[in-house]
């Protein structure tokens, strides 16, 4: 039986990342993110979030950048934490990811609301 190679970066593709970007400036265009991002690999979509339901369409100052290996992700998120965009430092971290279930127990905060650090509810 002949086998086919496997790619050694199958693994780290399928897994991928997605990075949130915070503290834009509200002029900031998706492609001016994506030209930033492109310097530490392939970009698979930017989203800068903006108030289309409630009618303004207004950007809210943050988006997410997704990017198809963990390596280039945790590079720019390294690199990019800080870093000045037209005057304002972004926040540069690894998005949580969504739970599909039920099962994330929160925990009481020192204030005492419920929170979770491991995973944002749907």
């Amino acid at each position: 039986m002949n086998q086919l190679p496997l790619t050694p970066n199958i693994k780290e593709r399928s897994d991928g990342m997605n990075i949130y970007v915070g503290n834009l400036p509200l002029e900031v265009t998706e492609d001016e993110i994506r030209q930033i991002f492109i310097m530490f690999g392939e970009v698979m979509s930017v989203i800068i979030m903006d108030d289309k339901y409630i009618g303004s369409g207004q950007p809210r100052g943050y988006g997410y950048v997704q990017m198809p290996t963990k390596s280039e992700g945790q590079a720019a998120v390294i690199s990019l934490k800080d870093k000045n965009l037209r005057g304002q430092p972004m926040k540069v971290v690894e998005a949580l990811p969504l739970s599909d279930n039920g099962t994330a127990k929160p925990f009481q905060s020192k204030r005492g609301r419920f929170s979770n650090l491991k995973t944002r509810q749907r």
